[in-house]
């Protein structure tokens, strides 16, 4: 029989098994630790980009063009990131800088410009074009920037610093650590790419911080983040530049300005007949109009009437206006030159006629020539101011986009630039939107609360109307609907009410006193919402709750006595608030 042997077998099978899961165990535990340990990244990304950069405000903005020792920046970097006033005039090849105190004149390639024309003589054009660009002499606009530069080793950076900047020195601390932790990175991570190697002890600016990491630059102008520890801060740094500019002191009013405007249309009224006018110590008569397309100006201004108004106290802000042409107003406005032309008219005429101030009234521009209304007060300040005069501009509240008589008030930039500016705070209703107040109390009080977002209160006069429109809506035969409106003094409004026995009720909805009557005979319907003493009460009462420089009304025309005696109370109230 057979001899039949039994061998017993070994649990390779399981050993092999057990192998290859701890192996595939390793294997995820080690992606893991490299998915998540953060291993230095060994890209380096380029920090500046082309030859000569410019450095402002902790990044690259441009690159400026070198000739021998003379630095140029780029113009729309001077308009985009430091002065959004400054402009290029096409017509006289200019660049156009203006200051509180000063208007300058830069021809391209000349090597004179202009400061309140008079010329500057240099050694190099300030102005450069090459390529389409416009370019301008880093040194010879410092005197009109609160600004100061370093040209910087190795990348060649320009760097640009404004007056106010803040940063904090530090120093990389003196110990031996892994080059890799001491490279700059583009972003707070270890990971990131760098745009360079720090030394031990390498002095560093400390511009911010994400983490625990800084943001740090080197005196090359290179930037990027490293971690705290290996940073000691040192000591903080403020930027201080002064630039010498000329003080102005306006013509002095006492108390809160109490402006009438004086309509003058043909000629000038006989001043010894103008009645008394309490607290009254402005008026501003509408003496110059834009006359033609070269700048030229229309004179109606009489020496006569200022002397009157000098020898009762009384300051004259002679009125500009734009005559309320849009074609005229762009052709004349658009030009450095017939701008200038019409700044030397105002200032001639300041002299010959003795004004205390000028009042801009510029009314009826295309949305889009508003920057041109804007730098004609601009161009003009300084050279008023330098005269001794006070600027006040005439704006609306605002009314919606595309708005010919709103829309192209940049209001925030001319706060910025005039002394006041008059809010002509009525014509809520005319003849295009139908029945309804000049002027109602609470369309005034609501816009003039969105006004103030804008504008400073100690810049802001309120003004108000001393007229109110007769409203005739009549059925015509046909059965159309016709309304007409007519404006009425403060004395026809009681003329009328007079003649026909009415009583005016209050209506508490406009805030004023209201009269409406049906005259049989015409088949017609009035409607009226008064200007009287109540409602100028209230309206010198708003200037005094928000604390605006003043009021202004138009015009001395429409006005009776009651008118003076009701916003006066803005005098009495501000004297009292004082004491």
């Amino acid at each position: 029989m057979a001899r039949i042997e039994y061998q017993k077998s070994k649990p390779s099978s399981q050993k092999w098994l057990l192998g290859g899961l701890a192996g595939s165990i390793f294997l995820i535990i080690s992606s893991i630790f490299i998915f998540f340990y953060p291993f230095a990244s060994e890209e380096k990304k380029v920090y500046f980009n082309g030859s000569s950069p410019i450095l402002f405000k902790g990044a690259q903005q441009g690159n400026a063009l070198i000739e021998g020792n003379n630095i140029y920046i780029p113009f729309h970097f001077l308009k985009e990131s430091m002065d959004h006033s400054i402009t290029y005039d096409e017509k006289s090849k200019s660049v156009i800088i203006t200051t509180k105190d000063k208007v300058v004149q830069m021809p391209t390639d000349s090597l004179t410009y202009f400061v309140n024309e008079k010329p500057v003589s240099l050694q190099l054009s300030p102005i450069k074009s090459m390529d389409g660009d416009i370019y301008l002499a880093l040194d010879s606009i410092l005197a009109f920037y609160p600004i100061q530069y370093h040209r910087l080793p190795q990348t060649g950076a320009i760097w640009i610093q404004q007056d106010g900047e803040t940063y904090q020195t530090g120093r990389i601390i003196d110990k031996d650590i892994n080059r890799e932790k001491l490279r700059l990175r583009t972003k707070a991570s270890w990971q990131s790419p760098y745009t360079a190697e720090m030394n031990k002890k390498e002095a560093v600016s400390i511009e911010g911080e994400k983490e625990d990491f800084y943001l740090v630059r080197k005196a090359n102008g290179i930037s990027g983040y490293i971690k705290k520890e290996y940073v000691k801060k040192e000591e903080s740094v403020k930027i201080s530049i002064v630039r010498e500019s000329k003080s102005f002191q306006l013509p002095k009013i006492t108390g809160p300005i109490h402006l009438t405007w004086e309509a003058v249309y043909t000629k000038n009224p006989n001043a010894a007949a103008i009645p008394e006018m309490a607290g009254i110590n402005v008026v501003s008569p509408t003496w110059f109009s834009l006359a033609g397309e070269d700048g030229s100006i229309k004179n109606l201004a009489s020496l006569e009437y200022s002397k009157w108004a000098q020898a009762k106290g009384i300051h004259v802000w002679g009125l500009f206006s734009n005559s309320f042409d849009p074609v005229l107003t762009n052709k004349a406005f658009k030009d450095f030159e017939t701008r200038q032309k019409i700044i030397r008219q105002l200032l001639y005429f300041s002299q010959m006629y003795q004004l205390q101030g000028i009042n801009f009234d510029i009314e009826n521009v295309n949305p889009e020539d508003g920057p041109m209304v804007t730098q004609l007060i601009r161009e003009a300040a300084p050279y008023l101011h330098e005269a001794g005069l006070t600027v006040s501009m005439d704006i609306t509240f605002s009314a919606g986009e595309n708005n010919n008589w709103s829309s192209f008030y940049e209001r925030p930039k001319l706060a910025d630039i005039a002394d006041y500016l008059m809010i002509m705070a009525y014509d809520e209703h005319t003849a295009a939107t139908g029945p309804g107040s000049v002027a109602s109390l609470p369309w005034v009080k609501r816009n003039l609360q969105k006004l103030l977002t804008e504008v400073p209160k100690e810049k802001l006069i309120l003004g108000v109307p001393l007229y109110a429109r007769l409203w005739k809506e009549q059925t015509k035969a046909d059965g159309t609907k016709e309304v007409i409106a007519q404006a009425l003094s403060m004395e026809k409004v009681k003329a009328w009410l007079t003649e026909r026995g009415l009583r005016p009720a209050y209506d508490e909805e406009s805030g004023q006193n209201y009269a409406e009557y049906y005259d049989e005979t015409e088949k017609a319907n009035y409607k009226i919402w008064i200007e009287d003493e109540m409602s100028l009460k209230k309206r010198a009462e708003l200037a005094v709750k928000y604390e605006l420089a003043g009021v202004g009304s138009w015009s001395r025309l429409f006005a009776d006595q009651t008118a003076w005696t009701a916003l006066n109370i803005l005098s009495e109230k501000n004297i009292t608030k004082n004491e």
